[in-house]
């Protein structure tokens, strides 16, 4: 097959990488000059993406344009290509709208049924400001395609209300929301979009977005997530599956995903990822038996319903490295540090490195890129735990100068949240758990006989329980966002 990437960065480094140990033809177009130094020497490179339509025209539907980002009308420049006869996976027009205009895609929420929290679009600062001053309350301030987003901590909004007064003019003509506070387990529902339906099946995360350990520091983007396919279909048909015919209608094709809060109270959607999500895409990948090529051809001529995945979890550690979490050239650091793997990995071992801002120099992986989104180190496991544990070994045998990573992703999950969602009702039992009994009581600790005893009576109870709209809408809340 012939793959042409077109973004701003390399984001889909890795991606790449797999499809040409695959065996593929891949030629990939990098934008900003900042990254060119990105999987340079590793990825076939262009200048120009427009003189290669016609090599990955002639392939047929063996010939796939894949959009990286959100940016530059990239969406309608993707319903262009598709009605010029095309194969684009990416996006669209009205895909980049769901993510960029937040205003917008809460109303498109509201409209297919699901609660939303109380949210207020604004253009202007001094109104925002007049209306902190006059409903004090935690907020959560998110621009439009712009600053990343502040969550507020105190009660009556002052450290919002400072922090807008005091921020730089972000554009020319500012667009931004405040959104109330709303306490939760954040969590989040993905899947790929073939232009008619979604396959199955679908991904539920847990993105950990701070910059140091215990959730401090700057919202980066991403410091890790856990990622499961397993028990999704629940949680999915009632959020991001009800988005169905608004995306067939909208031309929609490629991977989108429903950031969300989930409680005591309901399910409150936050907002759209409408492309591949980095690194979600990459976490993903080591649980996704099916290669990315036939996904991708599958998607491309609807002729799938569903592809191949492995059990159980997978953990994702991001490794960053200056200027994350800023970029250059506000932050002047030096690229071209070398980036050492240990020379005793396994294959195996090998194919949970996903390379990120890396490049070959003179024989040697360094540092590239304009971010320090270096790589990111995965590891599967039938438990959070297990998945966590693997991938913190992992990242352990990497050598880069000045590296930073995580290595509690996860633990708020296995400390309570995990089983707070499960108790919830907010992921269906698999069908080994929907028969599930309990095994032998001889050979086993009073802890491992109590929590099996538990999990099959859980699953007995959501067999017998009749089917139900679970607390989408129950009355006298009112909700917002964490981030």
């Amino acid at each position: 097959m012939r793959f042409l990437g077109i973004g701003d960065s390399c984001d889909l480094g890795a991606l790449y990488l797999r499809l040409l140990d695959e065996g593929h033809d891949v030629r990939v177009h990098v934008a900003n000059p900042l990254c060119h130094g990105t999987l340079a020497g590793m990825v076939p490179r262009i200048d120009d993406w427009r003189q290669e339509l016609d090599w990955v025209k002639a392939a047929g539907t063996e010939g796939v344009v894949l959009f990286e980002n959100v940016a530059e009308r990239r969406g309608a420049l993707q319903d262009e290509l598709r009605r010029d006869g095309f194969h684009v996976i990416g996006g669209s027009a009205y895909g980049d709208r769901l993510e960029n205009d937040r205003g917008y895609a809460q109303e498109v929420l509201r409209g297919i049924g699901l609660s939303i929290c109380p949210v207020r679009a604004f253009c202007e600062r001094a109104t925002a400001i007049r209306f902190l001053r006059e409903q004090p309350g935690r907020y959560v301030l998110k621009f439009n395609e712009a600053y990343e987003t502040f969550v507020g901590q105190l009660d009556d909004g002052r450290d919002v209300l400072a922090f807008l007064t005091g921020l730089a003019p972000q554009s020319e003509a500012e667009s931004f929301i405040l959104m109330d506070h709303v306490e939760g387990v954040e969590m989040g529902v993905g899947a790929y979009f073939d232009g008619e339906k979604f396959l199955t099946p679908a991904c539920l995360d847990w993105e950990h977005k701070r910059f140091f350990p215990g959730d401090l520091g700057e919202l980066t983007g991403e410091m890790g997530t856990i990622v499961t396919y397993e028990r999704t279909a629940r949680f999915h048909a009632l959020t991001l599956g009800r988005m169905e015919g608004l995306l067939r209608a909208g031309g929609y094709c490629g991977y989108i995903n429903l950031n969300t809060i989930v409680n005591e109270q309901g399910i409150w959607p936050l907002e759209f990822t409408c492309r591949f999500g980095y690194p979600g895409y990459a976490i993903l990948d080591s649980l996704q038996r099916t290669p990315w090529s036939a996904l991708f051809h599958g998607m491309v001529t609807q002729s799938i319903e569903r592809f191949e995945t492995h059990p159980g979890f997978s953990a994702g550690v991001v490794l960053s490295t200056p200027p994350f979490p800023y970029q250059r050239p506000d932050v002047e650091v030096p690229v071209g540090l070398p980036v050492i793997c240990d020379a005793a990995l396994s294959a195996d071992e090998r194919r949970h490195l996903h390379f990120g801002e890396v490049g070959m120099q003179n024989g040697q992986l360094v540092t590239s890129g304009a971010y320090g989104w270096t790589m990111v180190v995965t590891g599967i496991g039938m438990s959070i735990a297990d998945a966590q544990a693997r991938a913190n070994r992992l990242a352990a045998r990497i050598t880069i100068p000045n590296v930073r990573y995580r290595l509690d992703i996860g633990n708020r999950l296995i400390a309570g949240d995990f089983a707070r969602v499960e108790a919830l009702g907010m992921m269906a039992c698999s069908p080994a758990q929907a028969n599930y009994a309990g095994p032998p009581e001889e050979g086993r600790s009073s802890t491992e006989r109590r929590l099996d005893r538990g999990l099959a009576k859980g699953c007995a109870a959501f067999r017998s329980a009749a089917p139900q709209e679970p607390i989408l809408n129950r009355p006298g809340f009112a909700g917002g966002s964490n981030s």
